[in-house]
């Protein structure tokens, strides 16, 4: 039986960039006096070729890199890389970062590219497709990107969905990753708890909780029905914990202008009639060091 084709992503760069997916006997015909800057396809120098600083891939495998530039060395680049025209001079990469990486690994100073006048927004828009179609991303960058997406384009989470051949669920669930903390997105990005994981830990109502429990799944590799039923169990405890009262509306007074006089927020906790205590807030050394100042002059 043959394997499921991967829904729509065949047709996401090439509806993006006309043209931009030439055949293997195509561009192995690219013809190395091709001269002049306009569009089209051409073989340029690689030190003409500059990475972009929006490109949504931060992380490349340097065991895959080798293997692609071996196979560079053995077969030559069948698929051209994309690119765009500086206007500082030389090209800026749109789409093939990985294969200019490899090509400069193995030793060639030539590369076929197509050329494309594109915008800027328009060219991140391109290498994120371009990316998403080979699997390129890990699930933080790939999350990233969608959030750009959506943020600079105008994209609705359907339209987006659409656009790189994708279900809504996916770019909804990818998007969910970027309410992890810094620390367990890094663990994610590091292969260390898998989306799965990542998914599960976003069950937990708090980062502290999000990140405790990410470092027991990483450091004894549990697996996600494991880490599932732990949230269930926390999130069942926080449950039956007796509620909080909140704080009467002249507790809240007296905080706000001490808050004032101090400079810092100060919360009034009361734990019954005429009694409780104060939280003062401190944000830096310095700042503690001024407070105790106040509280106490030499």
């Amino acid at each position: 039986m043959s394997a499921p084709k991967r829904k729509a992503l065949g047709r996401g760069l090439a509806a993006l960039i006309p043209g931009a997916s030439p055949s293997p006997a195509a561009a192995q015909t690219v013809s190395p006096s091709a001269g002049g800057r306009g569009e089209g396809l051409r073989t340029i120098s690689i030190e003409e070729i500059h990475p972009s600083g929006d490109q949504p891939r931060q992380i490349f495998d340097d065991t895959r890199l080798t293997e692609l530039a071996d196979s560079i060395r053995t077969q030559g680049v069948i698929q051209p890389v994309i690119v765009r025209i500086r206007a500082l001079g030389g090209y800026e990469l749109v789409a093939g970062e990985r294969r200019w990486r490899a090509a400069q690994r193995a030793g060639l100073h030539e590369i076929p590219a197509v050329i494309r006048d594109i915008a800027p927004m328009r060219a991140f828009e391109m290498a994120m497709v371009e990316n998403l179609q080979r699997a390129d991303l890990n699930p933080i960058e790939e999350a990233a990107g969608y959030q750009r997406l959506i943020s600079d384009f105008g994209y609705t989470q359907e339209t987006l969905a659409g656009r790189v051949g994708k279900d809504r669920t996916t770019v909804t669930n990818a998007l969910r990753l970027l309410r992890l903390p810094e620390s367990v997105r890094d663990l994610v990005v590091a292969g260390r708890i898998s989306m799965g994981h990542a998914r599960a830990l976003l069950g937990l109502e708090s980062a502290d909780a999000m990140e405790r429990l990410a470092r027991r799944v990483a450091a004894r590799e549990m697996s996600v029905r494991q880490v599932e039923a732990l949230v269930r169990r926390e999130r069942s405890v926080s449950a039956s914990a007796p509620a909080t009262a909140a704080p009467s509306a002249s507790a809240r007074d007296l905080g706000d202008r001490l808050a004032r006089v101090l400079g810092t927020k100060v919360k009034v906790v009361e734990s019954g009639p005429g009694r409780g205590h104060l939280e003062v807030h401190y944000h830096s050394l310095d700042q503690l060091d001024a407070l105790i100042a106040r509280f106490l002059p030499s």
